[in-house]
């Protein structure tokens, strides 16, 4: 029989167990030393995660009183609550839709939102026909007219008054009580309600048979302001009066195409060929006058002082970049003779052998050696150089002496 050693007093020793410990410390460790990249990589994972979770999971749209928005300015609150109630919303994308929903749906209730104004007179008339009920949120003033029910703008409703109190004998605005008026507009005719005080026209307005309903506030019905007041309530009593609800924005598709597209022609007045040409010779004209009173261009010095040392240097590197040996050797040249003359008091008429042969009687030297070094033409940088410190010589011996 095979005995397992025992220390006294310890853990009994397991197979595997020294291998377990010494696999934990070694990633312990590893972790210890690389701390830095392991909270890199868990971050890059974490946002990794974030990101994926957020492309795969349901998107809905950021249109203004779209169902699909959860947004401020959507109106998917509305359309869950009236779901709740026991209302289809039927979502429609497009004029043909609606209108097949609504041939499937006679009693229906149609949320027309045409806030650009796609929609022409006979489409709205068709869809008016084919509705059971009309609720039409903040209408152009085009949408009205084509509709021709009585109802027409009135303006905004004034800073001033923050809260609209029903003031009418419909029971849906009497059962909700009273709602924000901010930015609102107002409209007069048939049946009005939430009236500001001193003022005709509402906030909210209806056909006296009840086939049409007017709102002037999206805040009515999105989900910013629908936990406001009695918004909530007066939307479900105006759009939950019957079972089925088509919802129906209009977009840039629902456009009516005209048959034929005016030009620029077409739409310019008989008196612009007349006019037209008569301008553009009258401009002409007047470039002509003006360009010709400007003159050419004039180079005026600027009264800036630049100091001598700097004026050197730049003109020196300009020399030294261009490779121009020549004519840095001319400048050093003509800069001695000056000084020289002036040094041995020549005059400013005394030629460059004049200032040699006063120079050579001066120093006690031969005339060809002082003409040999001022006449000498350099061929390299250095030698230039060289040349001018023999140069700056000469003059220091002709003062000195």
């Amino acid at each position: 029989m095979t005995h397992t050693a025992t220390t006294p007093g310890g853990p009994e020793t397991r197979p595997g167990s020294a291998g377990a410990v010494g696999a934990g410390s070694a990633a312990g460790s590893w972790l210890r030393r690389h701390r830095g990249r392991a909270a890199i990589g868990a971050a890059a994972a974490v946002g990794l995660a974030v990101v994926v979770s957020t492309q795969l999971a349901p998107k809905g749209d950021s249109l203004p009183l779209s169902v699909h928005n959860a947004g401020p300015d959507g109106a998917r609150a509305v359309s869950e609550i009236l779901a709740r109630h026991g209302v289809a919303v039927n979502d429609v994308e497009s004029f043909d839709d609606a209108l097949a929903a609504l041939s499937d749906r006679p009693d229906a209730t149609l949320l027309l939102y045409d806030r650009s104004g796609f929609l022409d007179r006979s489409r709205l008339e068709e869809l008016a026909a084919s509705a059971g009920r009309l609720v039409l949120v903040t209408p152009r003033l085009g949408s009205l007219t084509a509709l021709d029910t009585g109802i027409s703008q009135a303006g905004v409703v004034p800073e001033s008054t923050a809260l609209l109190a029903p003031g009418c004998g419909l029971s849906g605005p009497a059962a909700a009580g009273t709602v924000s008026g901010t930015g609102g507009f107002l409209y007069d005719g048939g049946t009005v309600c939430y009236r500001p005080p001193g003022s005709a026209a509402g906030l909210l307005a209806g056909t006296d048979d009840g086939g049409l309903t007017v709102l002037g506030s999206t805040a009515l019905l999105n989900n910013g302001g629908l936990d406001e007041h009695g918004h909530a309530a007066l939307a479900l009593r105006t759009l939950g009066s019957s079972e089925d609800l088509v919802w129906y924005l209009p977009g840039l598709g629902d456009a009516a195409a005209t048959e034929s597209t005016q030009t620029l022609d077409d739409l310019a007045p008989d008196w612009v060929a007349f006019l037209g040409p008569w301008l553009v010779f009258v401009a002409v004209l007047a470039i002509v006058w003006r360009g010709r009173r400007l003159g050419p261009l004039v180079f005026e010095p600027l009264p800036v002082v630049v100091k001598a040392v700097e004026t050197a240097e730049g003109r020196a590197r300009l020399y030294q970049d261009s490779h121009a040996l020549d004519r840095a050797r001319d400048n050093l040249r003509a800069g001695t003779l000056v000084r020289l003359a002036q040094a041995l008091r020549l005059g400013s008429q005394a030629t460059a052998d004049d200032v040699v042969q006063a120079a050579a009687r001066h120093l006690g030297r031969p005339a060809t050696d002082i003409n040999g070094l001022i006449q000498e033409r350099p061929g390299t940088a250095s030698r230039l150089v060289h040349w001018s410190q023999e140069l700056d010589k000469l003059e220091n011996e002709v003062r000195t002496r």
